[in-house]
């Protein structure tokens, strides 16, 4: 797994300097707002009390992904069939589900 992540990063790093994903964006009422170690920024937040649904937003865009909780995930892995969220504790992982190009790690709140 730890060799995949490896892998899938040096991918995105390769094409991480064509995406909109770096840009810092105004902080956005009722979204938490984390920064990965490639330096993407993720807007999130919940959209139900159960936890069971996410909204997410990649750096200043203007695109929100709905994602559903995944059963089965240590932590809370939130997936549709472009984009998926894993959180683990106070940290978080991006990536895209088709390419597995992974968009940022170690995503954190600022």
């Amino acid at each position: 797994m730890k060799g995949l992540i490896a892998v899938v990063a040096l991918a995105l790093l390769g094409g991480c300097a064509q995406l909109d994903f770096l840009h810092t964006s105004e902080p956005v009422e009722g979204w938490t707002t984390w920064t990965c170690d490639s330096e993407a920024k993720v807007l999130w937040r919940y959209t139900d009390t159960a936890h069971k649904e996410v909204d997410v937003r990649l750096g200043g865009a203007d695109k929100v992904y709905r994602l559903t909780l995944e059963p089965g995930a240590e932590g809370s892995l939130y997936s549709d069939d472009m984009l998926t969220f894993h959180v683990k504790g106070e940290e978080g992982l991006v990536y895209w589900v088709a390419t597995n190009d992974l968009i940022g790690r170690g995503c954190k709140a600022e």
